[in-house]
């Protein structure tokens, strides 16, 4: 039977993170798995904790977000560890490309019984901060401003809190000139938004790189160019079902490794964390992780 260690972030999804674990957690040891819990005093201390609970040979379960996901996910990135996920935060965007239930009977089927699945994550660096990985997406741009805005949000929850961090960040936003390297190329564009993903959705259930795959091998890069913020706001409503990138100020690229600079100090994001200022280099990390799906 398995012997699993949750990784909790308590104050995720406004403090639901601990509470879903409770219903998962008895009926894991209902069934003779083997269930330690530790809460997490942040993300730094989230990894530790991952990195010592694998280390004893322990499947490690990251309860939270998309942040504590690519958190505890890029703390085993290249270890022989075994990652599960229970989403219990806002976005749950990283499970919901693995299209994992949300119900705790079948979440417990899925972390007794799945098989392990080598997926890639990708490695993010910045000048002056040391790199690290993540499971998702690097963003940059105005989604990263809508994020940091949502992030910040404390009276509205949920999607609530996406959509006014993102009206927030929209009306007050100027085009910025970018320049994208992707796999030695240069691509310089002007517009709102970079986006280097891994997995197809961000921003809480926005389908951003419709075609992007978690075991593929590539970035899917999707830039959202300069056009008028009314017809930005109709490609974002777009976006819950992928159908903006049929319209030609949406391009998408692919590769390897991506640079993204611009014009001025913009922030980019990582996993639903938004701590960071441009230029970023994100590169891919072909089946990194394993992970139970």
């Amino acid at each position: 039977m398995r012997q699993l260690t949750a990784v909790v972030n308590p104050t995720a999804g406004g403090s639901t993170g601990a509470a879903a674990l409770l219903p998962l957690a008895a009926l894991l040891r209902g069934a003779g798995a083997d269930v330690e819990v530790e809460y997490s005093r942040g993300l730094h201390h989230a990894r530790e904790v991952a990195r010592q609970a694998a280390g004893r040979g322990r499947v490690v379960l990251a309860v939270g977000g998309d942040g504590m996901a690519g958190c505890v996910g890029g703390a085993l990135v290249g270890t022989d560890a075994l990652l599960g996920l229970v989403p219990a935060g806002r976005g749950n965007d990283f499970a919901r490309a693995l299209e994992l239930p949300t119900a705790a009977d079948d979440l417990a089927r899925v972390l007794l019984h799945g098989e392990p699945r080598r997926i890639d994550a990708v490695e993010v660096s910045s000048p002056g901060r040391p790199p690290t990985a993540g499971l998702g997406s690097v963003y940059a741009g105005v989604d990263a401003l809508a994020n940091r805005y949502a992030n910040e949000t404390r009276l509205l929850r949920g999607a609530a809190s996406y959509y006014l961090g993102g009206l927030r960040a929209v009306l007050g936003w100027r085009h910025a000139d970018y320049r994208i390297t992707l796999d030695g190329i240069l691509h310089e564009r002007r517009g709102f938004t970079v986006v280097a993903a891994n997995s197809a959705f961000y921003g809480f259930g926005r389908r951003i790189a419709p075609d992007a795959r978690v075991d593929d091998g590539l970035l899917d890069v999707v830039v959202i160019r300069e056009t008028s913020r009314l017809l930005f706001f109709s490609v974002m409503n777009e976006l819950k079902s992928g159908t903006h990138t049929r319209r030609p100020q949406v391009e998408v690229l692919r590769g390897r490794e991506v640079r993204i600079e611009a014009d001025r100090p913009l922030p980019y994001g990582l996993d639903g964390e938004v701590d960071a200022v441009l230029p970023v280099t994100a590169r891919v990390l072909p089946g990194a992780l394993g992970i139970l799906c």
